[in-house]
């Protein structure tokens, strides 16, 4: 059984909206942490939002706030990143990740990842 499984990338003209999400299990249910990352091609991996399971509580990066939110669905286990009004610079590999507190900007924070979902936004 994977921990972590995104979905819900694709392709979308800039200002649409996509939402991700990331269904975990197993293991990962030991981890308070859970964040979104993304990574463009030759760019380092950013993190976008991250979300504390057990405390409550959020954050998303500068640079997409007040277009993209994450949130967790308990019932399903499921922590969804919404985002709205997409820009091309958004394009990335959108990573799902568990780990315990610590830095949610930092990828070495976490330490279990998904496998990632493509978001590619056109103009």
């Amino acid at each position: 059984q994977v921990p972590l499984v995104e979905s819900g990338g694709g392709s979308v003209q800039a200002g649409g909206s996509l939402r991700l999400s990331c269904q975990y299990s197993g293991v990962a249910h030991k981890y308070s942490q859970l964040a979104w990352f993304r990574q463009a091609p030759g760019k380092e991996r950013e993190g976008v939002a991250a979300l504390w399971r057990t405390v409550g509580g959020a954050r998303v990066s500068d640079s997409v706030k007040g277009r993209f939110s994450i949130s967790h669905d308990r019932a399903s286990n499921t922590v969804l990143l919404q985002m709205n009004s997409l820009r091309p610079e958004d394009t990335a590999m959108y990573y799902c990740a568990a780990g315990y507190a610590g830095d949610w900007y930092l990828p070495s924070t976490f330490a279990l990842w998904g496998q990632g979902t493509q978001v590619t936004v056109f103009s």
